[in-house]
């Protein structure tokens, strides 16, 4: 399914059960409306439209928050874990894992810094790892570990179980693409 397809789908299924004209939600450190009338969600701190992609997390986080929102589980899952995710993991690593191993591989502590302007909390798990809440009731979950003489570095994103609930695979994986792209 194309973006375009993907996104008249999504403001079909929103237009339909949102009660408000203007939405508005936090997607890491920035806040999107969402004008269900006129079929634009606007980055409000650069007051652009979101990139495609953007739209459709934000637009699939809000149909479904609207509808029901589970709660955090805090029961932590890796991608491969996620329903069809085995088979498309290959392709998760190499778009959201292998990033973080080539910018934080060398020096893991160098991910906190991530945390000036994400919204999240440093973990005491592997070399470093920080919580990130990605949407509201949303959070993943960022572990690297340095290499040594036998293995080299390596790193993993996991998600609370209700990731299921609120994403497709697809979304999730891109989701993880966009969390390697933010710390």
């Amino acid at each position: 399914m194309s973006y375009d397809a993907a996104i008249a789908k999504a403001w079909e299924q929103l237009s339909s059960s949102a009660q408000a004209k203007i939405l508005s939600v936090r997607f890491f450190d920035d806040e999107y409306a969402v004008d269900v009338e006129k079929g634009r969600v606007i980055s409000l701190s650069c007051n652009a439209p979101a990139k495609d992609w953007t739209a459709i997390l934000v637009l699939h986080y809000l149909i479904q928050k609207l509808k029901f929102l589970p709660e955090v589980t805090g029961e932590w899952i890796s991608f491969k874990e996620v329903a069809g995710g085995e088979s498309y993991y290959p392709a998760f690593r190499k778009r959201a894992i292998d990033p973080v191993i080539r910018k934080y591989g060398k020096n893991p502590q160098g991910l906190y810094a991530c945390l000036e302007r994400l919204p999240g909390r440093k973990l005491e798990q592997a070399d470093a790892a920080v919580r990130l809440e990605v949407f509201e009731n949303v959070p993943a979950i960022v572990e690297l570990w340095k290499g040594d003489e036998e293995f080299g570095p390596d790193a993993n994103i996991l998600f609370d179980r209700s990731i299921g609930m609120i994403f497709c695979t697809e979304d999730v994986a891109v989701l993880g693409g966009y969390i390697a792209k933010q710390p």
